[in-house]
């Protein structure tokens, strides 16, 4: 019986003795992995993340440009057209319509 026992304690130490180098073995695997996926991020996924940030600027500068070329003058027209409607409708009694 005490030899029986033996055998299996053996058996079992030989067992996790494996499994601890399965163990090393994945740990070994997950490090490369690890390398390779911060090598593919510093390479490819950099560059695109940056030329985000080009367009990203690009479309800010022409939304600037547009406002102060385009948008800007429009509203100062508008604002002038309204203010001479206003006049005129005071000039000739007219009541300003109300919305």
């Amino acid at each position: 019986m005490a030899e029986n026992i033996a055998v299996v304690r053996d058996v079992f130490i030989i067992m996790l003795a494996f499994e601890s180098l399965v163990v090393v073995a994945l740990l070994i695997w997950l490090i490369l992995e690890l390398r390779g996926l911060t090598r593919v991020l510093r390479d490819e996924v950099k560059p695109i993340l940056e030329s985000a940030q080009e367009t990203v600027n690009t479309v800010r500068g022409t939304t600037t440009f547009v406002s102060d070329n385009v948008v800007a003058p429009f509203v100062k027209v508008q604002g002038y057209v309204a203010g001479a409607k206003t006049m005129v409708d005071t000039l000739f009694g007219r009541e300003p319509r109300r919305k």
